[in-house]
Formats: structure tokens, C-alpha cells, sequence
């Protein structure tokens, strides 16, 4: 099976550039409701991903709990506990499924790095439990 049936495409995801601060990426997570959100650089190519936890932590060791003082922080400084890998537009099923049961969400990527889109956990498992298929079941294409 393509892992593109899967995708939710880069237009439909909030994503943040990697010049963008920490109170950028805060309000952005929480308009969209995110608890994690990639990061691109300027050529559009994934960098990695940013959570709340990564955040909190940061505000808390570094600033005393104090936003104010670390607004205008780069994201790019925060240090992240997972680094979450992409899969590339060509990668099995099974690789994916892997990478999902340990993140909400994979960034896929294609040839030259650059971020297409998501796959959320929830798409993967609404699929596998969907009306009219058997729970163990997989189609082979």
C-alpha cells in the first residue's frame, strides 16, 4: 500500500520555519491546538519537530518559569527530547506503522528532504479499524 494514501498534505499542516521564536511556535500550537509541530527551514525541508514538552522544559531550566524572558528565543535553541525522523514518500507500511506507534505524527519528506505533509497516528488506525475489514487483517497491493 502507498503511504500517501495516509497523508495529510503541507498546506493543511501548521508547520514553523526555523528562524521562528519560542512564542511564535507557542501561540501557533495553540491556535492550531498542537501539542507538536515541524519545523522547515527555508528551502522547505524538514528539521525536525518541536513539542510543548520541549518548550516547558526549556522555560523552566533556563528562564525560571518566566515567558516573558524567553520570547524572543530561537526554536532552533530549544533543545528537544525526541528527534523525530521522516520517512521518505517511498518508504513500506511497515516502517511507517513502526515510526507511528512512537510519535502522533511522521513527517514525510521526499527525495531532496523536502516536508510534504504528516501521517497522524490516528489516520493509520482509523484505517486499520475501519467498518468492514478484520482487525489483523492487511491488504497487499
Amino acid at each position: 500500500m502507498n503511504i500517501l494514501f495516509f497523508l495529510t498534505p503541507k498546506s493543511e499542516v501548521a508547520w514553523i520555519e526555523d528562524d521562528a521564536t519560542m512564542r511564535q511556535a507557542l501561540e501557533k500550537m495553540e491556535y492550531h491546538r498542537y501539542t507538536a509541530i515541524p519545523i522547515l527551514n527555508g528551502e522547505g525541508q524538514y528539521v525536525g519537530t518541536l513539542t510543548e514538552g520541549d518548550l516547558l522544559r526549556e522555560i523552566k531550566s533556563e528562564y525560571n518559569l518566566n515567558l516573558h524572558e524567553a520570547e524572543d528565543i530561537p526554536v532552533m535553541k530549544v533543545p528537544r527530547r525526541w528527534k523525530m525522523e521522516p520517512v521518505n514518500i517511498g518508504c513500506d507500511i511497515e516502517d511507517l506503522v513502526q515510526m507511528a506507534m512512537r510519535q502522533n505524527f511522521v513527517p514525510v519528506v521526499d527525495d531532496q528532504g523536502v516536508f510534504i505533509g504528516i501521517i497522524t497516528r490516528r489516520a493509520i488506525i482509523q484505517y486499520a479499524f475501519r467498518p468492514g475489514k478484520d482487525a489483523g487483517q492487511t491488504e497487499r497491493k
